[in-house]
């Protein structure tokens, strides 16, 4: 017996002995190939950046992913119930492996597998973190031996919290959304601190088949769902008897995350993407949840890209009708391959198939199959009658105007920009690179390089403010030909109407934009110093030093162009255009800040003295307030009498000037009040002629004037602040002479003070021209 007993004893710790030897060198050898988990403990998901308007609303976010990092001590007790009672209840006492969860595993499998049921997994939330993180989802042994070892080992290396914290953030669940907080936003678009427990009950449902139970795609599948883990919170009494009752019986109600993604402004957003990606990385960008604070101003935005589609629109129909997008055969099947053609809901526009042509109207179907009518005076600026405009099988943008009855649209040939900005800081308010940027995301503000004309001019003329001309100077305007150098043909430039006016004082060379007094004040000035002038504003990068610059024969940009006006608003400094404000890690530090100003005795306030604090910027000086005063009264009488005299009835303080390229191909307007700058530019992609009299005052001015009549009341345009070392003057605006008692064609000009001198003005009239047709008087 004893012997027996020997045996016996002998057997089993042999086979304990065979167990422990077969565990180590399983545990061994699975060891030796598991990935490193000591990066969980800084860990931090990818998050997506996110884009912020002026007024901190989001109107935009980068990201791969759904996803929004909360730390664990933010997350609400009822989230983190839902989802232990759902996925772990015995979280915070089992070493990373749950051994009573395993053994009901088991005994339920073989019951599961005698019924053919669906098999129970017995992973514990450790062992999650586990696979999400570090292994596949390959279902297999192998996988989950390593899952079990390193579930051991990561709950050594970090705490519950952490490895929680972890697991809420990195859980798909559903709708693109990973984590809770992500989740939360997309199924109640809500924070999850405002979650209730039915809701939270729901979030806890979603891991184990977030495509199954999503209560958009099978509510009632969700709610069956939702109700399981509401009973496990009964059951760890975390819920009360009566509550669970209540719960169970509530609907799942829905609310889709609210976003403010302006459509209308993609061509800003992506100029900020790609900004912020070139200065701080794709990976970045993508992965570490950047706050970026803009300028942008919603309301403005959506103002100008309207005001620039509606400019676009109006050119396009003075052309005429082109043809449909495209004809197909009337059936059950026309919508197909229509995607390229769609366009932001923000146009309102649709497509459209026409059924029958009658002789006053066309019949269609919209691709929201509502029947409509296309009545003749909607077609009228097509210059057609129905039978010759469109036929049956026609596809066409259509726009409902009321009930059934529809405009006929037509996407424009030409395109544009607009620029809105700050003309002190250059804080970008506004921009909009085109009438679609589904159709084409090539922005015409900052990527497009065009000639722009005379909208140049006025640097031309400020540089000569700066060189002892006065607005009153007088400036031959006759015929002039100039040879260009070597290979190059003789310059013959011409007046726009190819007419001559003699003697003419610097403004009014300005205000009707002469060509020929353009030059010939360049040619007393020097190309050089044009030239230098040009860069030095950031007008141009590398100009070639010829004559013709003058006139505005060198490519540049909308942004660059509108950002060098704002020398005449500000008093002569330099700003550069700012897309982007701020930008803050994830952790709210500050890693990027495009506030370059001073704060002077902002280190000694103290209720003892008188020293306040002063807020004081570094912009560079380019030229004096005082010539930046005289730049901006001329530019006002451009308004008032010049180019842009289509401006007056607006009755507010507007200065501007146009711009016109050679062949009218090209189309310019720059203008501002006291405290906004706007420029605008229409013209082809394939630079094209926009036809003969395609002016900037006819296409691009009136894109300006829809948004100021839109945006700018009296109080945001008050006349403009005079520079303290100016004098003004009632003088004759033809001749330049101070102006006769009773004279009845007079203008107040302006002076710098060390041009006056006993009230008469030095560097005026002469009675005869100089070398370089500069009439003076001294």
């Amino acid at each position: 017996m004893n012997k027996f007993f020997k045996n016996i004893f002998i057997l089993i710790t042999s086979f304990i002995l065979l167990s422990t030897i077969s565990i180590i060198s399983v545990l061994w050898t699975y060891s030796n190939d598991l990935p490193d988990y000591k990066f969980l403990k800084n860990y931090k998901p990818p998050v997506s950046s996110k884009v912020y308007s002026s007024n901190g609303d989001l109107v935009a976010d980068f990201s791969q992913e759904k996803r929004v990092f909360v730390p664990f001590n933010s997350i609400p007790k009822n989230v983190i119930n839902a989802f232990l009672s759902a996925e772990d209840k015995n979280f915070f006492k089992h070493p990373g492996v749950d051994a009573k969860g395993v053994i009901r595993a088991v005994i339920n499998n073989i019951s599961n597998i005698l019924s053919s049921k669906r098999l129970e997994g017995a992973s514990t939330i450790t062992q999650q973190v586990a696979k999400n993180f570090l292994l596949t989802n390959e279902v297999s042994l192998n996988r989950k031996i390593k899952e079990a070892i390193l579930a051991f080992r990561i709950e050594r290396a970090l705490s519950k919290e952490r490895i929680l914290e972890l697991y809420l953030n990195q859980i798909y669940l559903g709708s693109g959304a990973y984590g809770v907080a992500a989740a939360s936003l997309e199924y109640f678009d809500k924070s999850i601190k405002d979650l209730n427990y039915s809701e939270a009950a729901l979030l806890a449902a979603l891991p184990k088949a977030p495509s199954r139970y999503n209560p958009y795609r099978d509510p009632d599948i969700a709610k069956f769902r939702r109700n399981l883990v509401l009973k496990n919170l009964l059951d760890n009494n975390y819920l009360s008897s009566e509550w669970y009752e209540k719960l169970t019986k509530e609907e799942i109600i829905l609310k889709k995350n609210k976003k403010i993604y302006l459509e209308d402004a993609q061509y800003f957003i992506e100029d900020v993407r790609k900004s912020v990606i070139e200065t701080l990385s794709y990976d970045k960008v993508y992965k570490q949840g950047f706050n970026i604070n803009t300028p942008i101003d919603l309301d403005l935005q959506t103002i100008a890209t309207k005001s620039l589609r509606d400019g676009l629109i109006a050119y396009d129909k003075r052309k005429g009708w082109r043809g449909p997008l495209t004809n197909k055969i009337y059936n059950s099947e026309w919508k197909k391959d229509l995607e390229k053609y769609k366009l932001e809901n923000s146009i309102n526009w649709e497509l459209a198939i026409v059924k029958k042509i009658n002789k006053f109207s066309a019949e269609i179907e919209t691709e929201d199959n509502i029947e409509g009518v296309i009545e003749y005076q909607s077609i009228s600026w097509t210059k057609k009658e129905f039978n010759k405009l469109l036929k049956p099988g026609d596809i066409i943008y259509v726009k409902n105007l009321k009930e059934n009855i529809f405009n006929l649209q037509q996407l424009p040939k030409v395109n544009g920009g607009i620029v809105v900005m700050d003309p002190f800081t250059g804080r970008v308010l506004a921009l909009s690179g085109g009438f679609s940027f589904k159709q084409s995301e090539f922005n015409r503000a900052t990527q497009a390089k065009r000639q722009p004309g005379s909208a140049f001019k006025p640097f031309v003329y400020a540089l000569a403010l700066e060189n002892n001309f006065t607005p009153t100077s007088l400036v031959l305007d006759a015929p002039l030909v100039l040879d260009q150098g070597d290979d190059l043909k003789m310059w013959k430039p011409e007046n726009y109407g190819k007419k001559f006016y003699g003697p003419s004082t610097l403004r009014v060379g300005l205000e009707k934009s002469r060509n020929l007094m353009t030059v010939r004040i360049a040619q007393t000035l020097g190309v050089e110093k044009i030239v230098d002038f040009s860069k030095a504003l950031k007008i141009y990068d590398n100009p070639e030093e010829l004559l013709s610059i003058s006139l505005g024969s060198t490519e540049t940009t909308l942004l660059k162009l509108t950002s060098a006006y704002s020398v005449f608003v500000n008093g002569g400094k330099l700003v550069e255009p700012i897309l982007i404000d701020r930008i803050q890690d994830s952790e709210g530090n500050t890693i990027f800040n495009n506030d370059k100003r001073k704060c002077i005795n902002c280190d000694q306030i103290s209720y003892l003295t008188n020293d306040y604090p002063e807020i004081k910027n570094n912009y560079t000086q380019i030229f004096s307030p005082e010539t930046a005063f005289q730049m901006t009264s001329i530019l006002e009488g451009v308004v008032q009498r010049g180019t842009a005299k289509k401006l007056k009835d607006l009755n507010l303080n507007i200065a501007g000037k146009t711009g016109t390229t050679n062949k009218n191909t090209d189309t310019w307007f720059i203008g501002f009040t006291s405290n906004v700058l706007v420029g605008v530019y229409v013209g082809s992609d394939n630079p094209t002629p926009l036809g003969k009299y395609e002016t900037g005052s006819k296409t691009a001015l009136p894109i300006f004037k829809s948004f100021i009549s839109d945006s700018i009341n009296k109080n945001d345009a008050r006349p403009f602040k005079a520079a303290k070392g100016t004098v003004m003057m009632v003088v004759d605006p033809l001749t330049g002479q101070k102006a006769k008692f009773n004279s009845k064609n007079t203008i107040i000009e302006v002076f710098k003070k060390e041009n006056v001198v006993d009230g008469k003005v030095l560097y005026s009239n002469s009675d005869r021209l100089d070398s370089n047709n500069i009439l003076k008087f001294y």
